[in-house]
Order: C-alpha cells, then sequence, then structure tokens
C-alpha cells in the first residue's frame, strides 16, 4: 500500500496524486505529480473540468491527455 502521507509533502505532490484519484488513474500518479509540477495550473484545471462536464466518459484518464495536449498545443501557438 502507497503511503500518501509519507511520499507527499509539497503542494503539487497533492494535487498531482488528488488528480490522479479523480481520473481513476492512480497506477500513473508520478506523471501527474510530474504535470502538476511542471504545468500551469490553470491549464490542468481546464482539463480537469473538461473531463467532469463530459458525459459517460469510459476513460478520464485518457480524455484528460486529450484536452491537456491540445491546450498546450493552443498556447504553444500563442507564442
Amino acid at each position: 500500500e502507497w503511503d500518501e502521507k509519507k511520499c507527499i509533502s509539497r503542494e503539487f505532490q497533492d494535487y498531482g496524486y488528488r488528480l490522479a484519484e479523480e481520473l481513476n488513474d492512480l497506477k500513473h500518479k508520478a506523471l501527474y505529480i510530474k504535470l502538476a509540477k511542471e504545468l500551469p495550473r490553470a491549464m490542468l484545471e481546464e482539463a480537469r473540468s473538461f473531463v467532469k462536464d463530459a458525459a459517460n466518459v469510459k476513460n478520464p484518464a485518457k480524455l484528460f491527455m486529450w484536452k491537456l495536449t491540445g491546450l498546450r498545443k493552443e498556447k504553444k501557438k500563442k507564442r
């Protein structure tokens, strides 16, 4: 069993873990923690709420990554 309290000492780690939990993808919690550390929180929140608002999602993690990829491309284009 993964000891949440021992491994989480920073806010971004907590956010990444909760995101993985919400997307039902704890297998890839390290990825979400990395994203939470490196990407703007607003971007992650936008992708998260996109998934939350979608109905009948079979794979929320996949949808989240798809949306996040789109948002990152959009941001790159604006530069």
